[in-house]
């Protein structure tokens, strides 16, 4: 069909296109692209290895994320986690990104100062939201006009109805004016942290934190590394349960992480559930909130019968306790 010449180029083009995908998209091209960076002295841009495999999908959410600063003293209300995401997505976007909200707040007789406040801002993002719910019933639209401004996302709102879609934030972005970028990375950001808040806990609640997040001698390794995520101390066969309702995008098992278990809750938020005895549940399945999905175990490289639990916003891990309150985590340390 080719001449050879023709047809050794394509080879060779071809070759070189999937040395380009494996180097940028799979585990062990992030393993090579760590290493040069280590050698070289550079920073690494490869993603946390479960991101390989989580197939997030939905909006999708880049930098900055902010945790939360203060302990939260109950449970959150779905408006409270809406609130507590829009405040700390704000305080995350650069000055330029937080105008039209500071604008919005102004508008409204919210301080913009409180707004952005570590104590009295979840109750002046509140107060936004309920000002706005009139306009904008649904919580991703409210967010547009929120971070964008009401005429811009009333203008987008219109547009996704008369397409017959229904209000996304992934869609209501693509229809805002040119300009609002930021605006739809803060929004982006509020619903994975809002999301955050409102999950629930894998195992038992009295499950002592054996490892916390953060950096750490590595137990088997004897290096410094982060540990990206929890390791939760509980017997081998532990019933291990979704946190929130999603779609199963890896069950399988490696050496590492053992049998693993990564759960896609949308809005840019998977968990992960690692070194696993038994998975009762497949790719492609969709799960709810508080389903067995696992059983616990001491598989791939552990030091003892543990969980490791993780959760990720936008494919960067973070620390599941600073979404916890503080009475939950007073029960877990009560058992220290």
């Amino acid at each position: 069909m080719f001449p050879s010449r023709a047809k050794g180029l394509l080879d060779f083009c071809m070759a070189a296109l999937c040395l380009w995908a494996a180097y940028h998209h799979t585990p062990a091209g992030a393993l090579v692209r760590k290493g040069v960076a280590w050698a070289s002295g550079t920073r690494s841009t490869a993603r946390p290895l479960l991101a390989y495999y989580d197939g997030v999908s939905g909006t999708s959410v880049s930098e900055p994320l902010v945790a939360p600063l203060l302990p939260l003293a109950r449970p959150l209300t779905d408006a409270e986690a809406l609130a507590w995401g829009t405040h700390l997505a704000l305080k995350g976007l650069e000055p330029r990104a937080r105008q039209p909200a500071l604008a919005l707040a102004t508008e409204l007789g919210v301080s913009s100062t409180a707004l952005l406040d570590v104590e009295a801002g979840p109750a002046a993002a509140r107060k936004l939201h309920e000002a706005l719910v009139t306009d904008f019933p649904g919580e991703e639209a409210r967010l547009a006009a929120l971070f964008a401004g009401r005429v811009p996302a009333r203008y987008a709102l219109e547009r996704v109805r008369a397409e017959g879609e229904a209000p996304t934030l992934e869609r209501l972005a693509r229809q805002l004016p040119p300009g609002f970028e930021g605006a739809s990375v803060g929004a982006a950001q509020a619903l994975a942290l809002a999301t955050a808040f409102g999950l629930a806990w894998p195992v038992h609640e009295a499950a002592r934190v054996t490892s916390p997040f953060g950096e750490r001698i590595h137990p088997v390794l004897g290096t410094r590394k982060l540990h990206t995520g929890v390791d939760l101390g509980v017997p081998i066969g532990t019933e291990v349960v979704a946190v929130a309702e999603g779609v199963v995008r890896r069950a399988s098992e490696d050496a590492v992480n053992g049998r693993v278990l990564v759960l896609d809750h949308g809005r840019g938020v998977t968990t992960a559930y690692c070194h696993n005895s038994e998975l009762v549940v497949a790719v492609g399945q969709r799960v709810e909130r508080g389903q067995l999905v696992a059983r616990s175990g001491n598989t791939g490289r552990s030091t003892g019968p543990h969980l490791h639990y993780q959760l990720e916003l936008a494919a960067r891990p973070m620390d599941p306790l600073k979404f916890r309150t503080a009475i939950r985590t007073a029960a877990r340390d009560a058992t220290h």
